[in-house]
């Protein structure tokens, strides 16, 4: 479970001094459903995930991850998500067998406890054909499923995903997305950034506009829709998107 109450992120620049980037988000989302947050480059989009990841700390508000105060509860929180970025770094020299091994014993996993979840997730992420090769030969539809099974390996309920499907061709974007599901079908709490209004309408339960750090519109695909007079998702983006940045 993923509660978000009034939640603020501001940086100080030394010149341009105080800057809003994350202005009262406030939403929930529940097992077995994916949230999204829909919104421009630099929307505030990845500063929330951020904050949710407990890589920033939060200005004000507060942000609970099943029931855990990401601000006084981090440790804790971490053993419980798994995070997926866009900027996430793979080690080229290590085949696909050997990183995952690494990174389940860095949270804490035993040798049979690793080995059993990758020989899981090496069937349900389509591993099994690149999982020892190195992954400075793999390609990039390669390399990004092989962090999707990074993230789950350790069986975290809530998960993270910052545009994960960013810079994958067609084919790599489907296979990302059908993984997504996957992982909402076993009950996952799931939030999900994406710029790309086609993948919001297809996995997402339920979606925030995001724009200049704060929530212009919220509710589901076909909410959105029927409330904005019908037409596409992205209709519905451009016109919301728009009201507010024409007003400036």
């Amino acid at each position: 479970m993923i509660e978000v109450l009034d939640l603020c992120k501001t940086f100080h620049d030394r010149k341009k001094g105080d800057i809003p980037a994350v202005r009262g988000l406030s939403f929930k989302c529940a097992p077995g459903r994916v949230f999204g947050l829909l919104g421009r480059n630099g929307a505030g989009k990845t500063t929330t995930l951020r904050v949710l990841a407990t890589i920033l700390v939060p200005t004000s508000g507060t942000a609970l991850i099943d029931g855990l105060d990401v601000n006084q509860r981090p440790g804790e929180v971490r053993k419980r998500i798994g995070y997926l970025s866009g900027d996430t770094k793979l080690y080229d020299r290590l085949t696909g067998r050997e990183l995952l091994t690494y990174f389940g014993e860095l949270a804490g996993m035993n040798a049979p406890s690793i080995a059993g979840r990758i020989t899981e997730l090496q069937v349900s992420f389509g591993l099994r054909d690149f999982l020892d090769k190195r992954v400075g030969k793999m390609s990039t539809g390669m390399k990004q499923r092989l962090s999707l099974a990074r993230v789950v390996l350790h069986d975290p309920p809530v998960l993270i995903f910052d545009e994960p499907t960013s810079g994958l061709d067609v084919m790599g974007a489907r296979e990302v997305l059908r993984i997504v599901l996957d992982l909402r079908s076993k009950g996952r709490t799931i939030i999900f950034s994406t710029h790309i209004m086609t993948e919001a309408e297809r996995i997402c339960d339920e979606i925030a506009i995001i724009e200049r750090g704060s929530i212009l519109a919220q509710g589901s695909v076909g909410a959105l829709k029927s409330g904005n007079g019908g037409g596409t998702l992205e209709d519905v983006f451009v016109k919301t998107v728009g009201e507010v940045t024409s007003d400036t």
